[in-house]
């Protein structure tokens, strides 16, 4: 700090501290000084210098010096001014951070979710650092968007391994990063990955209401609108509701027609059409709707042919298949695709229940399929 810089009073250090929603004994964790002696700053009780200042100025990322607002009115606002267009980011930082973003987006369908999160984390804690440094009001909104969007496809991860307090928490951070950011279509798929996770915990009822919360929130017509109906009616078909089912079903049709393939369609918040046959399939199965069968037939022969191999989608696929064959009764092929499924290694802790669904099916049956199943299912994923 100059020698010559003005030294601000204690009322002006804490109006600082308070102004970054720090209290003191977070601000103690921060610098070398005790919370007493920092409160006995703060209320002019010690002679305050140069290099309490400097520690202030550091702990809460304002720079080399405490900004401390001139008296003046016009010198203050124009001071101000500066310091919102001021920025220690480079220009292209938040650039390279938002396509790192969509990359990982991207990657969601094809990346076991364990190495996935290991990469979203390493750039949560780039984006952390950037948090610390000085940003126009601009740089910070989009910092807190990019976090968002990492803690909520976290969240997703963590759902796919079965990790529930780790998935709430980081969708909760997510929510309340939407929130202060002013985003409604992050908010919107927090809504819908809670609905989601609700359905893999077998809570349908919950499920249902959380999809219908989700629209309400999503701007119209955007993916996580569209995501969010499709996981509607998954969940009043676990519920047996067909007329529910089928209405948002028909919803999903009418959103999905004439929608144009998202230049990255496996991105995870960019819904592609081609998901539409694949929802459909899923929802008819798990209604017992004989029309399922040729839905996932239909779907199977869509990605066998895709230029993009989806081994994840595939294994679901497979599931929905199965379910299917158990309700025609024809448990033989139904036990073929299952076994595919399972050992095809790309199976995650979120679709377990679904196995055991279609092995319950198959074994009343035949019981030896069924046990040839669960056999390979404990060689392939070792719990």
């Amino acid at each position: 700090m100059d020698s010559d810089a003005t030294i601000p009073d204690g009322a002006q250090l804490r109006a600082a501290r308070e102004a970054a929603g720090l209290s003191l004994s977070a601000l103690s964790a921060r610098t070398h000084y005790s919370k007493p002696l920092l409160g006995l700053l703060e209320t002019g009780q010690r002679e305050i210098h140069p290099e309490h200042v400097s520690a202030y100025a550091q702990a809460l990322g304002v720079g080399s010096a405490l900004f401390v607002e001139p008296d003046d009115g016009e010198q203050a606002a124009a001071e101000w001014i500066h310091r919102v267009a001021a920025s220690d980011l480079g220009g292209d930082t938040l650039d390279r951070l938002e396509l790192s973003v969509d990359d990982l987006a991207a990657a969601y369908s094809t990346t076991p979710p364990s190495e996935l999160l290991v990469r979203i984390r390493q750039h949560l804690g780039y984006a952390g650092r950037l948090m610390d440094s000085r940003k126009t009001l601009p740089q910070h909104r989009r910092l807190l968007v990019i976090v968002g969007w990492l803690s909520l496809l976290a969240s997703t991860c963590h759902i796919d391994l079965g990790e529930s307090s780790a998935a709430a928490a980081r969708g909760h951070l997510a929510w309340k990063l939407a929130d202060e950011a002013g985003h409604p279509e992050i908010a919107a798929w927090c809504l819908e990955t809670r609905a989601w996770h609700q359905l893999t915990n077998g809570e349908y009822a919950a499920a249902a209401e959380l999809s219908r919360v989700a629209q309400a929130r999503a701007p119209e017509g955007c993916s996580a609108f569209i995501q969010a109906t499709a996981q509607e009616g998954r969940a009043l078909a676990r519920l047996g509701d067909s007329k529910g089912t089928y209405s948002a079903l028909r919803r999903v049709a009418r959103l999905v027609s004439g929608l144009n393939t998202p230049e990255r369609p496996e991105h995870h918040f960019r819904y592609d059409p081609a998901k539409s046959d694949a929802y459909v399939a899923t929802t008819l199965a798990w209604l017992g709707d004989p029309a399922a069968e040729a839905y996932a037939r239909h779907v199977l022969a869509d990605l066998a042919s895709a230029a993009t191999v989806r081994p994840r989608r595939i294994a679901s696929a497979n599931l929905d298949l199965g379910l299917a064959l158990v309700a025609a009764d024809k448990p033989d092929e139904a036990a073929n695709v299952a076994l595919a499924a399972v050992t095809s290694g790309r199976l995650v802790p979120s679709n377990y229940w679904r196995v055991s669904e279609v092995v319950s099916g198959i074994e009343d049956r035949d019981a030896a399929d069924a046990m040839t199943i669960r056999e390979a299912f404990r060689d392939t994923y070792p719990i």
